[in-house]
């Protein structure tokens, strides 16, 4: 018998990776344990707080009126920079800043809502692909994130798809929040914690306050803190917390909202200019600087706020009182962060940012809305009396009643001093407030008033945080080389208001286009459905004309070359081609399971918004309901969708009634009181020309109640999910929920069927240009 230089017998195993000597007793061997895995010594907390459409002067520190003494107090230990730029909308800038790619090279052209088969449109971040939390986890942090994800493609929400690229599996210890890319405030849509769906009943307000998703985040964050430090006292953290505000729909506190009342009577104009007032005054701008007319938005035209009329000034304002209320609540809330770490020692040795993942957004319209999701069905073929909004009480808009956004005038007001909004690569969409605090390591010198000028891109927030932390990328991933990441850090540019360290930048979305270099900007704004030819480029010296007032093309015809040729060499360099890929209707062949017929049974947990959309969307379908009745037998049977759009089929006091919620308006119809005994009960769904439905009720086969024509529900509605045996969560019916809450049925249920028809033979380009609408404005 050979033996190795431990005394180990050759043919041994499950030794190899003892360094010590093993005998046959415990006196005869060597202990030795691996080496814990800790971070390096010193080594700072991180919080990454990322708003959702958030305007450049949206905050105090950057020019805001409304009041938010949590950010100021981060904004006066650290650094502002003014001229941080993002992508023009939202998975694009978190795949950027969580993996140091540029969007499209990491798969994100485009929002986590298609799927056309292209390299910028993989929508999930690949296997070679280090992500922050990996590479902070590996190095001995804690990883913890709350909130928005939206970096996992829809058809992989559902509860049967793989879960590789759901937060858990990319780097994360603990995750709680929405996979999606919106949701509401008050009821919100499948949240997840790790890799579970929240069950809606668990949810509950604080304090005796009504239940808000801003507050649920912070409780849930606060309490993974304080876990790590009850059971380690220095292990460092990364929190990574990506608020849904302020994405639409809009939704307030009352207790905020009543703060806020009155605050915006005198209209977006006043509003905007004294933003700029505040930060010519805060040094975030010279004094020159001028404000761009509100017409100067390149057929997103504005009116004047003197304009209006009295009625409509006061719609208009209550809208902007809801953003503000948001705002206000983030405030509050990120001080609740803030006082935990001091409580736990934590707060001198953490970096603090905040920022926004592009800038605000237009699309409320011309008017506003409290009809969300009917705003954004801009397809061609819509009948002349498709309203974008609904009549609601004042008193309701900003409440669970109401699925409102703020009207483009108010987007402007969000962006001052810049033009144009989110999905743009002009300065209003790509340029957003940026916070960076850590008290211990960067302490403010004498003098300095802690504004950086520097121009940096949201890739390079990974390697500037890998730096403060002493942290290497590691550059390998399952032991394998991980790509190369495209941001640069600007630790120095917080430390020692170093020179930018970044010289250049490409950008697009949707065709929108754009490359700054050394204080030049080539922009387009491109037309859906346009060629993609360089007579769309614009030219802005923004060193000098930030808000890009001047175009310049024409005087200086050899840099428009230049800067366009280096984009092309850029879009190449990171998988920008083809343009126009997102706005494809186009889904890979595996989905087509999501058409075959379905039988859902009681109890199950509710299904899948996308997983839910694919049986309904753009065709015909038919659903059955098995039950059995007697005396008592009342409830919801089966609901789909919520106050944003939706139908629902339900018995009270032994009458069958449907309720169809048309993106908000609701339409209720009898069917007429069942006997007990064992019935089918059946909706039809029938498509009409002019994206319309046809609905029929049947009881046994015979037809008891119909609607005819209503507003097919396309887009992004029904937002929530089908679920049999009550409406848990958002309510079809708002009456009903009054009356009986989440109604569970107490017959019997055996089970309800869906059997998706034909799809609708609508013209390609309505539903390329609905395609187009959603990925806009669904981030």
């Amino acid at each position: 018998m050979s033996v190795d230089e431990r005394g180990i017998p050759d043919f041994a195993r499950g030794y190899d990776r003892h360094p010590g000597a093993i005998g046959r007793t415990v006196p005869q061997s060597q202990r030795a344990w691996p080496r814990s895995k800790r971070a390096p010594e010193g080594a700072p907390n991180v919080v990454v707080v990322l708003l959702d459409d958030l305007g450049f002067s949206d905050l105090g520190p950057f020019g805001s009126e409304i009041p938010t003494p949590n950010l100021d107090r981060v904004a006066a230990s650290g650094v502002r920079l003014t001229n941080y730029h993002t992508t023009p909308v939202c998975s694009p800038a978190r795949a950027a800043l969580l993996t140091g790619l540029n969007p499209h090279r990491a798969g994100f052209a485009s929002v986590a809502n298609s799927d056309p088969g292209f390299p910028n449109l993989r929508l999930e971040i690949d296997d070679d692909v280090l992500t922050l939390p990996e590479i902070l986890r590996d190095a001995g942090y804690a990883t913890y994130m709350v909130g928005k994800w939206h970096l996992t493609r829809d058809a992989l929400m559902n509860d049967a798809a793989s879960k590789h690229t759901w937060p858990l599996q990319r780097g994360f210890d603990r995750y709680y929040g929405s996979l999606e890319g919106l949701n509401s405030f008050f009821h919100p849509n499948r949240l997840i914690r790790d890799n579970s769906p929240v069950g809606p009943e668990t949810l509950a307000g604080r304090d005796d306050e009504p239940y808000y998703v801003t507050d649920d985040y912070t409780d849930q964050a606060i309490s993974m803190i304080s876990a790590l430090r009850a059971n380690d006292p220095d292990k460092p953290f990364l929190l990574y917390f990506a608020h849904t505000a302020m994405h639409g729909p809009l939704g307030a506190k009352p207790v905020d909202l009543a703060r806020h009342r009155g605050r915006y009577a005198a209209g977006w104009d006043a509003i905007r200019e004294a933003r700029l007032a505040s930060q010519k005054a805060q040094g975030l701008f010279p004094d020159d600087l001028p404000l761009p007319d509100r017409t100067a938005a390149f057929g997103h035209e504005v009116p004047a706020w003197d304009d209006l009329h009295d009625e409509t000034q006061e719609l208009y304002a209550r809208h902007m009182e809801v953003y503000a209320a948001m705002v206000d609540n983030v405030d509050q809330n990120l001080g609740r962060l803030l006082d935990t770490l001091e409580q736990t020692g934590d707060l001198e040795n953490t970096v603090v940012i905040v920022t926004s993942d592009n800038g605000g957004t237009s699309e409320g319209g011309p008017e506003g809305t409290r009809s969300y999701f009917s705003r954004f069905v801009h397809v061609p073929g819509l009948p002349a009396d498709w309203d974008p909004d609904v009549e609601r009480d004042l008193d309701l808009i900003g409440g669970p009643q109401a699925m409102t956004h703020y009207p483009r005038g108010w987007a402007l007001a969000s962006n001052t001093p810049f033009r144009y909004f989110k999905g743009q690569t002009f300065e209003g969409g790509v340029r957003v407030p940026f916070l960076l605090s850590w008290p211990k390591g960067l302490p403010r010198a004498d003098g300095d008033h802690g504004i950086r000028n520097q121009f940096q891109y949201v890739t390079d927030v990974l390697p500037t945080i890998l730096e403060l932390a002493g942290v290497d990328h590691g550059g390998v991933r399952h032991n394998l080389p991980a790509q190369e990441i495209d941001g640069v850090s600007f630790a120095s540019v917080a430390r020692e208001n170093a020179p930018s360290t970044r010289r250049e930048q490409y950008s697009e979305f949707g065709g929108n286009r754009g490359f700054t270099r050394d204080g030049w900007k080539l922009v387009t704004d491109h037309a859906f459905g346009a060629a993609f030819d360089d007579d769309e480029w614009q030219l802005y010296d923004v060193a000098n004309d930030p808000n890009e007032l001047h175009d310049v093309s024409a005087e200086h015809p050899e840099q428009v070359r230049e800067l366009a040729a280096a984009w092309e060499e850029a879009a190449w360099r990171n998988a920008v081609f083809p343009l126009g890929a997102a706005f494809s209707d186009v889904r890979r062949p595996e989905e087509a399971l999501f058409q075959r017929p379905l039988r859902l049974l009681p109890g199950a947990p509710k299904l899948e918004r996308h997983r839910a959309a694919a049986l309904v969307t753009l065709r015909s379908v038919d659903l059955w309901a098995d039950v059995v009745l007697d005396a008592g037998s009342e409830g919801v049977i089966v609901a789909h969708g919520d106050q944003g759009g939706g139908y629902s089929l339900w018995i009270e006091h032994g009458e069958l009634h449907f309720s169809y919620n048309e993106y908000g308006r609701l339409l209720e119809v009898s069917a007429g009181v069942l006997p007990h005994g064992a019935h089918v009960l059946g909706v039809s769904l029938e498509w009409r020309p002019e994206f319309r439905w046809d609905v029929a009720i049947t009881v046994d086969g015979v037809e008891r109640a119909r609607l005819d024509g209503v507003r097919m529900l396309v887009g992004m509605a029904p937002f929530s999910g089908i679920e049999v045996g009550r409406n848990s969560g958002g309510p079809v019916s708002w009456p009903l929920y009054e009356r009986h809450g989440s109604f569970e049925f107490t017959g019997e249920l055996v089970g309800v069927t869906f059997t998706p028809g034909e799809r609708a033979p609508y013209d390609p380009s309505a539903v390329a240009e609905l395609a187009h609408s959603a990925a806009l404005y669904y981030d």
